[in-house]
């Protein structure tokens, strides 16, 4: 099988020819828009798998403490059957787990500290059933969460703040007060510390205690648990399962499922991720776009080989063919040479940026600034085959306008001063 010629005229051309020192300095400027093109591309799948990674890695560890779905009061009251409410949600066949709570807020005190908490009162029996923090509490603290000892445990970096530990008192505020003839007084629960759990999730960690639902309804003057928490079988039905249940519920409830429970920050990781692809795709569309001042100078080089070839009878599509295989052979290489690299930090990351971490003796991610205090990073084919076919179309477009400037070449005024 012969190979045409415009292939392997292409290849010759890429290679720069001749040893001059014309087509060295084009010959580097080919290389240099090849490395263009993989730099960008590696960026781009490098970027894209972090954010996909630091998406997916607080996502984790967010459902590891909040449930898939909750059902609630739409005023904060208890709920007015919790038994029926179970049983009508447990009827569903994505359900697989459900626990009563009671959900609201409160401060903690000790000493002169003082900190905001979100308190959520919890049966914990039940509660292994709809979270993965249950597994995960040190000592089997659930397990000392008795009714009517009025027991709590709280998050590892709360515990730090206040100065607490195992067997401390801490004191509970409840935001709505009693009425005394002196005024409105808030209601004081003295509470004892029965352990800490770690979540990995600072919001969680420096902000969440949980007690004995049937404590936190007499704390808060509640006739019961004020919402159930759902886990699915799969997370990503929870919108599809909680229009289900409100159409199944009896009774006005309220249902809300973990993608609303967080949308502003979902939304706004879509919109960064959208908002990086663009601007590196910019990266790759100027190292694409030099090919054309390098073929432009290959074409004005070759302008005589050019018009010999047209002499020989060669079409002007078959020249255009030349130059195309050019600037193609350049944008597949730096492509497949960008994947390969960009693949390869993205799968290695979390190697990688500990030794630099280690070998610059600083942290890029501080835990009490950011939820998650390593580099993820999570490669998806959804990202990396859009970037290679985004990377090869940009450098074939830069490659059309130098050569049909090459079919455009007349060979007489071409071979004139030859």
């Amino acid at each position: 099988m012969q190979i045409p010629y415009e292939l392997l005229l292409g290849w010759r051309y890429t290679r720069a020819g001749r040893a001059t020192r014309r087509n060295g300095f084009i010959s580097f400027i080919s290389g240099v828009s090849m490395l263009g093109i993989a730099l960008g591309v590696a960026a781009l799948i490098i970027v894209l798998s972090v954010m996909n990674g630091f998406q997916k890695e607080v996502r984790d560890r967010m459902l590891g403490v909040v449930s898939h779905i909750e059902i609630f009061s739409p005023y904060g009251t208890a709920l007015p059957d919790v038994a029926k409410t179970l049983s009508e949600v447990r009827a569903n066949p994505q359900v697989i787990g459900a626990a009563p709570f009671i959900g609201t807020q409160a401060l903690l005190a000790r000493g002169e500290d003082m900190k905001g908490a979100i308190v959520r009162g919890i049966d914990p029996a039940l509660e292994g059933e709809v979270t993965e923090l249950a597994a995960t509490l040190r000592g089997g603290a659930l397990d000392r969460l008795v009714s009517g000892e009025f027991g709590i445990v709280l998050g590892r970096d709360l515990a730090r703040q206040l100065g607490l530990q195992q067997g401390d008192k801490v004191t509970l505020v409840a935001p709505s007060g009693q009425v005394t003839p002196a005024g409105v007084v808030p209601r004081l629960k003295q509470m004892t510390v029965v352990g800490t759990f770690d979540s990995g999730h600072y919001e969680y960690d420096a902000g969440l205690v949980m007690l004995h639902v049937d404590d936190a309804a007499r704390i808060f003057r509640l006739e019961g648990p004020t919402g159930i928490r759902l886990k699915l079988k799969d997370l990503h039905q929870a919108r599809e399962v909680g229009a289900q249940l409100a159409g199944t519920l009896s009774g006005e409830l309220l249902i809300r499922d973990w993608t609303r429970q967080n949308r502003n920050w979902f939304a706004a990781v879509q919109l960064e991720k959208r908002m990086m692809f663009i601007i590196l795709t910019l990266i790759v569309a100027v190292a694409a776009f030099n090919l054309v001042s390098t073929l432009v100078m290959t074409v004005t080089d070759k302008r005589a080989d050019i018009a010999i070839l047209r002499t020989l009878g060669a079409s002007p599509a078959s020249i255009m063919g030349i130059f195309v295989v050019q600037g193609a052979t350049v944008g597949v290489i730096g492509t497949l040479s960008g994947l390969l690299l960009g693949l390869g930090v993205a799968f290695n990351i979390d190697v990688i940026v500990p030794a630099l971490e280690s070998l610059l003796q600083a942290s890029f991610l501080p835990r009490d600034i950011y939820l998650i205090s390593r580099m993820p990073s999570d490669p998806q084919s959804s990202d990396i085959l859009p970037i290679g076919v985004i990377s090869l179309v940009l450098a074939f477009l830069a490659t059309l306008y130098p050569s049909w400037r090459a079919s455009r070449v007349n060979p007489a005024e071409a071979l004139r001063y030859e």
